[in-house]
């Protein structure tokens, strides 16, 4: 399906999250939902497609572009008055009870909406989707807020709450790779035959192979984000991709400016442009004095946890040992920083780096970048992020938990040995470590604990959280017995 804006046409790419609200809609007495993610990755547009498919009434508001619409929600506590208020300034509005479904966008401009959710879902008679991009930056909102403070009465002042227990929230993220197929006209069959060869540990053929490796350079180049998707499947040009960045990149700037906190707004900027620095190092630690000489953490942590909060990057923690729980042995000041999405990082790297990509013309960063797909990778699968390292200098790239295992992930741009995995598999009485798995330029195969896949087949990796189904407790047994032991 194609949609016009301009002169360019829009493909409507398909998303893995449509299944989800699908899941949300059906479900018995649902509560209002709210899409999260970083800006620009879709999630206005599915929330007003899947609304227009699903509803036979829609009403759509979007804060930043319309903050006269805020002022339905000031000082209001109940659906009833809500509805009036915007009665009043949409024309021919329509509020049909179990009929229509309320979007409210950029919800992060509107505290009072985000704490209106609780009325929606008390009062059961409407649907409500509210998206934001910064919603899980802490004190969101609070420079609006305060531009507002005098419309608010002081009896209202703890109004502007988040509405615990009255709202599902889901996070949405740029398209994967998987999605990168659809969008380029691939099926569910190719989709369903790499998952074969990948269950079966068997080699794909050389047509297929390598028609997935040019893809997989194409995604890199181009990232998760639809905006420069669509440009490229419109104009098969990189510069109209290298275009849509550009302004993606000013409106994370700009955002850097906005809703930060005053004295964090300095530093933001510095910590978001030292990332390509940082990677570039063949020690990857995120290192303060290269943000600025004589950077200090108490300067920027809270620059970073801004870019974190605002899912703008991720950050990959360190840990000594490979064992489960990860989290528990994570080293809080010891961490690697990647881009949220491949394609913010190229851009990141200049003019020209697109075209190294896709003629393979990338030298020593070829590492960092495909480091940072698989952090891309692992962060769209909703993974929190680890690596092993030593003082002694071992390392592996990643750590995740597969089937009730820690599994290390090795990204390698070349076919060299990887000493660090080798060591760890020779010694599993130290590290307890069953199977390594190897990402390159090769096909799939085994070596005996090591499994050797193409890059391509990252998104593949089965990190769905395993089952666990006990049998039910017989309380009645345990009563009777009780019971026989005390009245014998």
């Amino acid at each position: 399906m194609y949609l016009c804006r301009g002169v360019m046409l829009i493909i409507m790419l398909r998303r893995k999250i449509e299944d989800t609200l699908v899941e949300w809609k059906n479900k018995l007495g649902h509560k209002p939902l709210v899409i999260m993610g970083i800006r620009q990755c879709g999630k206005t547009f599915i929330a007003k497609h899947f609304a227009a498919e699903n509803y036979k009434n829609v009403v759509y508001m979007n804060f930043i572009k319309e903050p006269k619409r805020i002022n339905a929600f000031v000082g209001s506590k109940n659906v009833d008055n809500i509805l009036l208020n915007l009665s009043a300034q949409i024309k021919g509005v329509k509020f049909i009870p179990g009929e229509t479904c309320l979007i409210f966008d950029e919800i992060q401009d509107c505290p009072e909406a985000r704490t209106s959710l609780k009325f929606f879902y008390e009062d059961g008679r409407f649907d409500v989707i509210a998206t934001g991009s910064l919603l899980g930056v802490q004190g969101y909102g609070d420079e609006a807020r305060k531009r507002r403070r005098k419309l608010i009465r002081k009896e209202d002042l703890g109004i502007n709450s988040v509405p615990v227990g009255s709202e599902d929230i889901i996070e949405m993220y740029p398209l994967d790779f998987e999605e990168f197929l659809w969008a380029n006209g691939l099926n569910w069959e190719v989709v369903d035959a790499l998952g074969k060869f990948y269950r079966e540990e068997e080699p794909v053929p050389a047509g297929i192979h390598t028609a997935l490796k040019n893809y997989l350079n194409l995604y890199v180049a181009i990232g998760g984000l639809p905006a420069p998707i669509n440009a490229f499947l419109a104009t098969n040009n990189m510069n109209a991709v290298s275009k849509e960045y550009q302004s993606i990149l000013k409106e994370y700037r700009d955002d850097m400016v906005k809703y930060a906190p005053d004295k964090d707004k300095p530093h933001i900027r510095e910590c978001f442009n030292s990332i390509p620095k940082q990677l570039a190092k063949d020690n990857k630690k995120f290192q303060y004095s290269m943000v600025k000489p004589g950077g200090r953490s108490e300067t920027y942590l809270g620059s970073l946890q801004w870019l974190e909060d605002a899912g703008i990057i991720c950050r990959c923690y360190n840990t000594d040992i490979t064992g489960l729980p990860m989290e528990g042995n994570a080293k809080d000041n010891v961490f690697k920083v990647y881009t949220a999405d491949i394609g913010i990082l190229i851009e990141m790297l200049g003019p020209g780096t697109r075209a190294d990509i896709l003629q393979g013309n990338l030298g020593g960063f070829k590492g960092a970048i495909y480091e940072n797909l698989m952090a891309d990778t692992l962060h769209k699968k909703n993974q929190s992020l680890y690596y092993f390292q030593k003082d002694s200098g071992l390392e592996l790239d990643f750590l995740v938990r597969m089937k009730g295992e820690c599994v290390p992930l090795e990204v390698k741009a070349k076919s060299a040995q990887a000493k660090s995995a080798q060591t760890v598999l020779k010694h599993p009485e130290k590290y307890g470590v069953k199977q390594i798995i190897k990402f390159g330029d090769y096909n799939v195969g085994r070596n005996g604990q090591l499994l050797t896949l193409p890059l391509y087949m990252q998104f593949l990796l089965d990190l769905e959280p395993e089952e666990i189904v006990l049998e039910p407790i017989n309380a009645d047994a345990v009563n009777a017995m009780a019971k026989e032991i005390l009245n014998p």
